[in-house]
């Protein structure tokens, strides 16, 4: 099934005691379809406060009902920040994470003078201008395989930092707003958020597009850019 939430009010995708996370209502919410208990797996976390257009989990029932039944029975229980937008049934050994080829994050960036009010909970607001050419040259140092230690939390558990980005595409879709879009094989933690960061710092003359190819030699995070906030970002796409 591909999912869509708003992530303000969720704690991540990842079922946590005593805290409201997606993996949870989906859970709960099937369940009460299928009559059945329901463990639903997803192409990867996503953390407190990050949105999803297209999230893809799998899940496993015994029920008959047709698609179209489970489909808008689940999203009738659903609360309104979360909705399923299509299901279909997988062959018996997919799985949503361990099966996905690359996936797509999209960042979502307001600059200016005077900070936006309904764009609040879906955008990071930068005061002062950003130059987009700028940042697009620094981000064509990040495009291929590179060790990104530079750009995920320090406090990680992945086995390598070893990511390949196939794609980054920087537009302004209208005046002082600024879409950077990321396409990985896989991404460590706060990969893209760190990743905007840094370009942001480009975009405002702190650091020369050129200094991102030093830091990801220097495989320290402390020579990146600040973690951006998660508001702005979504989960736009999983391909397998």
């Amino acid at each position: 099934m591909a999912v869509e939430f708003d992530g303000t009010l969720f704690y991540g995708w990842q079922r946590q005691k005593n805290k409201r996370s997606v993996q949870q209502v989906l859970e709960e919410s099937i369940a009460v379809v299928v009559q059945e208990k329901i463990k639903v797996i997803g192409s990867g976390r996503t953390d407190s406060g990050v949105h999803a257009l297209n999230q893809v989990a799998h899940f496993k029932t015994n029920s008959t009902l047709e698609l179209w039944t489970l489909l808008n029975g689940t999203n009738s229980i659903l609360p309104k920040d979360i909705a399923v937008k299509s299901m279909e049934n997988a062959e018996p050994d997919f799985h949503a994470r361990f099966d996905a080829k690359s996936k797509v994050y999209l960042y979502q960036i307001f600059y200016g003078r005077v900070r936006p009010a309904l764009w609040c909970d879906y955008a990071w607001f930068v005061g002062g201008s950003l130059d987009p050419v700028k940042m697009r040259k620094a981000a064509r140092h990040l495009k291929g395989t590179h060790d990104f230690t530079s750009f995920c939390t320090v406090h990680t558990d992945a086995p390598d930092r070893i990511r390949s980005i196939r794609n980054i595409d920087i537009h302004t879709p209208f005046a002082g707003v600024i879409h950077i879009q990321v396409e990985a094989d896989g991404f460590l933690r706060y990969m893209v958020r760190n990743i905007v960061g840094t370009l942001v710092d480009v975009g405002s003359g702190k650091c020369s597009p050129d200094s991102i190819a030093d830091i990801l030699a220097l495989r320290d995070r402390s020579t990146a850019g600040v973690t951006a906030p998660p508001q702005g970002l979504f989960l736009k796409e999983v391909k397998y």
